[in-house]
């Protein structure tokens, strides 16, 4: 995500209500489905800068330690005559990532964390076993990648 994403995306958060920067950041990553959560480094310099140029304004929060936001009269303004070009950036990001890779990425967890048991309690066989388990799923995701027949023997660098 750029730095006009960050932008466009606490002004139309704050647009709706005061929030305080973990708030913005919360909200930013539910909407984008855990796609995108931003860090304190982006969305901080991102709040002060809005704040210098009079869109937005700390507001005293009644027992909250942390500083909320809301928008100014010139940053209301702002939003809604730049509605357009401050599309809500989760969206775009969370439509171009595929569900697929989300859970491909939560199975490969799931598989170190296994991995990760047997090399803790298993027997020397159990571990042999593993690894030789291991090492042919690797070969065979590079077959997938290759489109090869499962007999072709793929190395480390992905070179049949």
């Amino acid at each position: 995500m750029g730095r006009g994403d960050v932008r466009a995306g606490i002004l139309i958060l704050l647009s709706e209500e005061p929030r305080n920067g973990y708030q913005i950041i919360q909200e930013l990553e539910r909407r984008s489905g855990g796609v995108w959560r931003p860090s304190p480094g982006s969305i901080y310099p991102a709040l002060a800068q809005l704040e210098d140029e009079g869109l937005i304004e700390q507001v005293a929060a009644t027992g909250e330690s942390r500083r909320m936001f809301r928008l100014t009269e010139a940053g209301t303004s702002y939003v809604e005559s730049h509605r357009e070009e401050l599309s809500a950036p989760w969206e775009a990001l969370s439509n171009s990532v595929r569900v697929e890779m989300f859970e491909l990425r939560d199975l490969l967890a799931q598989t170190a964390v296994a991995a990760m048991q047997v090399s803790r309690v298993g027997s020397d066989s159990q571990i042999a076993a593993a690894k030789s388990l291991l090492d042919e799923t690797r070969r065979g995701l590079y077959r997938i990648l290759a489109e090869d027949e499962p007999e072709a023997d793929v190395t480390d660098d992905g070179q049949a």
